[in-house]
């Protein structure tokens, strides 16, 4: 085997395993973002069940029994969360606002488009579930 072959062999199996690698990552972002979209949906209820049916190996009956419990507990888990994400919200915008009183008339503008994009970004990847008011506009700088 001369070296050419020898090197256009090596070259070809890291294009193979790098186009594994990609791909393994590529399918395992998918699923992951699919779960967590799931999680978000109202799905946790749902996924309890089956990783406790999974687990625990559950019969038919003992799974009629304990849904409505995993139900409940979706429900306020669902219910938790929206509260969580509202609070970090409030933090985030009363932060925004509390800062534009320090910054220049260019930097509040700046940080009104960071906000903007955060807003957008929250809509696109999270379905509008985060939904809320428009933040306070921020506030001019003292003056000195």
């Amino acid at each position: 085997m001369n070296n050419a072959l020898k090197w256009k062999l090596i070259a070809g199996f890291l294009l193979v395993f790098m186009a594994g690698g990609a791909t393994g990552v590529f399918v395992t972002m998918a699923i992951g973002h699919h779960l967590m979209l799931a999680a978000h949906s109202g799905g946790a209820a749902q996924m309890m069940k089956n990783r406790l049916r999974w687990q625990l190996r559950l019969t038919d009956e003992q799974m009629s029994k304990i849904g409505p419990i995993i139900d409940r507990a979706g429900t306020q888990l669902e219910t938790i969360r929206g509260d969580t994400g509202r609070n970090v919200r409030e933090v985030i915008n009363q932060a925004h606002h509390d800062i534009a009183a320090y910054l220049t008339p260019q930097q509040q503008q700046r940080l009104q488009q960071m906000e903007q994009r955060r807003q957008r970004w929250m809509q696109q990847h999270h379905g509008g579930w985060h939904r809320n008011p428009t933040p306070p506009a921020p506030q001019a700088p003292p003056q000195s």
